[in-house]
């Protein structure tokens, strides 16, 4: 099945404009292969029981998002889907009823498709057995495999269901990692670890062959490394140019925010920053260097957008502290638990770059400046901005929301203290389950909700560390008028 759409367009211009296509990916059996001893060579912190995510946790999310962006095929279908022997066969692309939306896209669906052609299955199967270091006659057999099965391997790196021939790339369903559209041009990521190699050579042959892309493909940039950059000692040489599409958010037109991470170098971020001027895609770009910390590692889980004038960010990170006399030293110790040092650089094509003394000071010049709010900013902190409870809720992704559209986000259901934080701020608080069986009896409509927090199940998913901003690449988004 090629998918195609003649309509489709790649055009993100914020964070928070009414979404109406984005690639995602399912979990997979991958996921459930994840052990403990490699969990962290594979960027788990723990492992994750795959049928109650996929079962009672992703299933809301992908039934959500149809709702949202492609009600058609969805609506009237909710008790027929519930009831199916395999409730994967609604979101997994190799089954019968796969909703096989086009606003709702699957990565393994692009895969499959692309694989169809000889030529390609050919060099993408001579790519990843020279990554993945195959033998010459597992290489032959990978190409004779149909396009289905193939593009399942490829990404579960499971032979059959009991035979795996390489390890599995369980970080797929952080679809925004791969890429981000700026505009209508697609920034690809360069990866800072060795495990998501091979889902950035799959995500490169999709964009790059796929009919969906093909208006697209001279605005597809890759950012290249430094030069000589082999002869640099060592694997993890902090000036290794490395870029992910966590660290990379479209906030207006003309602006785009690049973190500094634990995935993203000083180095990738001015090689993007080249890339975007030169193209004249932006004519802003903002550097947020954060820690380098395993407890933070994208920008994205200290901060997102929920509307306009609103963001949802960790208060530890923000806010410059008193100084130590004016505060009781208990005080102080507790305030210190999670504090470290952010700071804020603006790049502007043709002008001088200017410094921002705190994330607070940059999203209010955002939302009152790019994006023209008349009302005052306001800022929703992880955890109610209590400790413990902000340091833990970050944890398992208080910041990381995705705007469905302004000021309806998704978000977890364990996160206790941010839902007061949002209930306190004027939000509503749904859970999906209710929601969903209000859109199906028409007792909401989706297109006519505001200021809602929808809360997702996440007592597995949350296990993988990523939220709902992890698990999507937005591919196009109404204009923020």
């Amino acid at each position: 099945m090629i998918l195609k759409n003649d309509s489709f367009k790649i055009d993100v211009t914020s964070e928070i404009g009414n979404l109406r296509s984005l690639l995602i990916h399912s979990p997979d059996s991958g996921l459930g292969k994840v052990v403990p001893s490699k969990a962290q060579d594979w960027l788990f912190e723990d492992i994750v029981h795959l049928d109650t995510v996929r079962k009672n946790e992703y299933d809301y999310y992908i039934k959500l998002l149809m709702y949202f962006l492609d009600p058609d095929k969805i609506k009237g279908k909710l008790k027929q889907i519930d009831s199916a022997a395999d409730k994967r066969s609604f979101f997994k692309p190799d089954n019968k009823n796969f909703h096989a939306s086009d606003k709702v896209i699957e990565i393994q669906t692009l895969l499959a498709d692309i694989l169809e052609e000889k030529n390609i299955r050919e060099k993408l199967v001579a790519s990843v057995c020279a990554i993945e270091s195959c033998n010459y006659r597992l290489q032959q057999k990978l190409i004779d495999t149909k396009p289905v099965e193939l593009a399942k391997i490829f990404i579960s790196g499971s032979l059959t269901t009991d035979e795996m021939i390489f390890a599995p790339i369980p970080n797929l369903i952080f679809s925004r990692d791969i890429g981000i559209a700026i505009n209508n041009f697609m920034l690809l990521n360069k990866p800072a670890k060795k495990a998501r190699a091979r889902e950035t050579l799959l995500a490169r042959y999709i964009f790059f062959n796929h009919p969906l892309f093909a208006n697209y493909r001279e605005n597809i940039l890759e950012i290249p490394e430094s030069m000589q950059h082999f002869l640099r000692p060592g694997e993890d040489n902090t000036d290794k140019t490395t870029l992910e599409g966590g660290d990379v958010m479209m906030v207006s037109p003309q602006h785009l925010i690049i973190g500094c991470s634990e995935r993203t170098s000083t180095s990738g971020a001015n090689e993007a920053i080249k890339l975007l001027f030169d193209n004249d895609v932006v004519k802003k770009v903002t550097i947020v260097k954060i820690p380098h910390k395993r407890d933070y590692m994208h920008i994205d889980t200290v901060f997102t957008q929920v509307k306009r004038n609103m963001w949802v960010l960790l208060g530890s990170l923000t806010i410059a502290e008193s100084p130590i006399e004016d505060k009781e030293p208990i005080a102080w110790f507790a305030d210190k638990k999670s504090k470290d040092k952010v700071e804020i650089i603006q790049f502007r094509k043709g002008k001088k770059p200017k410094m921002f003394e705190c994330l607070e000071a940059l999203l209010s010049n955002i939302s009152e400046h790019d994006l023209e709010s008349k009302e005052k900013t306001q800022f929703i902190y992880s955890g109610n901005n209590t400790f413990p409870y902000d340091a833990r809720e970050q944890w398992t992704d208080s910041c990381n929301l995705l705007a469905v559209k302004e000021g309806v986000v998704l978000g977890y259901d364990r996160n206790d203290k941010t839902v007061e934080a949002f209930k306190q701020n004027g939000f509503k608080v749904v859970k999906v389950a209710e929601l969903l069986e209000k859109f199906e009896n028409n007792e909401l409509n989706p297109q006519t909700m505001k200021d809602t927090l929808i809360l997702m199940p996440s007592a597995e998913l949350s296990r993988a560390r990523g939220g709902f901003h992890c698990m999507s690449m937005p591919l196009f988004r109404d204009k923020v008028l």
